[in-house]
């Protein structure tokens, strides 16, 4: 088994990962930094569905976020532009792996706070790539995003396809990873695998995406925010295929130097349209819509082509968007108690 540092362990995707390899007997440290872009009492509860004894006062004076419960799991809250802390974290405890899925995420935010993004995506990141190097990590695994390939018109989105013209600064932020990451694999041996998640969802998920968005409306009686009048076309993946992907990744032998990166998704694009009929299925409810025009830094379509990691480590996304909606439909009306 590994010791594996999963960066952003309270944020959505993170959450699951640890939690499946915990499952799987690895040894898990995670940080987050529990910033305030979402409800930080989400991210404080994902903490305690994990082993961590979360004293929420401890938390709002910047102090240790609660003591641990469970053998293999240790937690800091630390962000990733403090390259002291993070050097230190490093060199005492000499990680295998490192899952670095800390970042400022969201296409829209971006557009009015960019000096997050670089500061969070950027000079973060670089200070992952030299812990790793200074310490010898075997492997360095990091989300990178399907933003990348920008307003494409050609389809399925494929790694061979050029990825220079982003159209929002977190996409650029997320090339600007890849291009680190191939630096430090050339240039010193450490081996990196960057993916590109499409549009993950699920229960736990953020509260920023359209699942979360949508059937928090439909609950609360409030109108639907329909984007491009609703021509718009999603390859939403559910988080336990994307957990499946990326541990099969992480179990992967890989060579000094080697560099990767991969498309994650569900290979399947959706109508916008048919993925509201399937919310409001799923909830019982019928949605208000309200028409709008196309969002700056928007996307019209997202469409994976998963040939690549299919033949390295087998991915195989199992879970239909319907079947997907239900669960986390059900998991929202018993997090917030709703019927």
């Amino acid at each position: 088994m590994k010791k594996i540092l999963v960066t952003g362990a309270a944020g959505f995707i993170g959450f699951h990962l640890v939690k499946r390899l915990l499952e799987t007997g690895h040894d898990v440290y995670g940080i987050d930094n529990l910033n305030a872009y979402y409800d930080v009492r989400l991210k404080l509860d994902r903490l305690r569905q994990l082993g961590i004894d979360v004293q929420e006062e401890n938390f709002l004076r910047q102090k240790e976020v609660g003591s641990n419960t469970h053998s293999h799991f240790k937690f800091l809250q630390l962000d990733l532009t403090d390259e002291h802390r993070l050097d230190v974290l490093f060199e005492k405890e000499q990680f295998d792996v490192v899952a670095n899925l800390a970042a400022q995420a969201g296409v829209r935010y971006s557009i009015d706070n960019p000096k997050v993004y670089v500061q969070s995506n950027v000079v973060g990141f670089i200070n992952i790539l030299e812990a790793c190097r200074q310490n010898n990590i075997k492997h360095l695994v990091y989300a990178s995003s399907s933003s990348v390939y920008g307003n494409r018109d050609e389809v399925p989105f494929s790694e061979n396809d050029r990825v220079d013209h982003p159209v929002s600064l977190y996409a650029a932020t997320k090339k600007s990873n890849e291009l680190m990451a191939h630096v430090y694999s050339h240039l010193y041996g450490l081996p990196t695998t960057g993916l590109r998640f499409f549009t993950v969802y699920g229960p736990w998920g953020r509260p920023d995406m359209a699942p979360f968005l949508f059937t928090k409306a439909l609950f609360e009686g409030k109108p639907i925010k329909v984007f491009n009048n609703g021509d718009l076309r999603r390859d939403f993946t559910y988080i336990d295929d994307i957990i499946q992907g990326v541990t099969g990744i992480i179990d992967k032998e890989v060579s000094q130097s080697d560099y990767r990166v991969f498309n994650i998704g569900n290979n399947n694009p959706e109508k916008l349209m048919d993925f509201i009929k399937f919310i409001q299925e799923s909830s019982g409810k019928e949605a208000k819509l309200d028409f709008l025009p196309m969002q700056a830094g928007d996307v019209f379509q997202t469409y994976a082509d998963i040939d690549q990691l299919q033949q390295y480590s087998g991915y195989k996304p199992q879970t239909s968007l319907k079947e997907g909606l239900q669960q986390f439909v059900h998991w929202y009306k018993e997090y917030y108690k709703v019927s």
